[in-house]
Formats: C-alpha cells, structure tokens, sequence
C-alpha cells in the first residue's frame, strides 16, 4: 500500500496535523502562518485574509498550495506512512506480549519477532 492511500485514510484533520508535524519546517514562515491559522485555529479565509491583509483568494491559494506540498513531500519521503505503520506493529506487539504474559504461548513469541523484523525494515 503506498504511502498516500494510508493517509488518505486517515481523518482529514489528523491527516493534514500529521502532515504538518512532519513537514511543516519545510514551508516557508509566510505559508506557515496562513496554514496555522486557517487549519489548526480555525480562521475562515476571509478572517485570515484580513489578519495577513490579503485577498481571501490568496488565501484559498496559498492554504491548497500548502497543502499539496505537504502531501508531494510525504509521496516522495513516506514518513507519516511509516510512522503510522510502526505505530501499528507496536501496538500489535504490545498485544502478543500481553497475550504471552497470559498464556505463554511460544507462537505469540515468533510473531512478535516477524514483527519486530518489519518495523526494522521501514
């Protein structure tokens, strides 16, 4: 699965957070500001626009450009996919060696091995 259908997934907000924590140092502080203050503040376009004192448009503009940038960066890197990947394997980890500690089943130990394994090679 590649890295955009993963995050595709996910919630939009989670998704455009997740994005952001990544790869927002590589915005420039103009786009970041915009993209701050429209995504996580929940500015309309129209109140950014008169807080940046620029057209509403601009705003729009510079908020998708921001956005496709974000997601060009995680196409070309994947590192939200990994990161979400890695958090999956871990929690089903965490899942076996709970069930090891019940049970003491041996299988339980090879998967979290095979598991392991993967989280090793993303």
């Amino acid at each position: 699965m590649s890295g955009q259908r993963q995050v595709i997934r996910m919630d939009k907000r989670f998704e455009q957070t997740l994005l952001y924590d990544f790869y927002g140092e590589l915005l420039t502080e103009h786009q970041k500001k915009i993209y701050e203050a429209v995504i996580f503040e929940d500015l309309s376009y129209a109140e950014a626009a008169d807080l940046f004192s620029v057209s509403r448009q601009a705003v729009h503009d510079n908020v998708r450009r921001t956005e496709a940038m974000l997601r060009s960066y995680e196409e070309k890197l994947g590192l939200v996919d990994r990161f979400v990947k890695t958090k999956e394997l871990v929690k089903e980890i965490n899942h076996l060696a709970r069930e090891f500690g019940k049970t003491g089943d041996a299988e339980s130990v090879k998967k979290i091995a095979a598991l392991s394994e993967e989280i090793g090679e993303l």
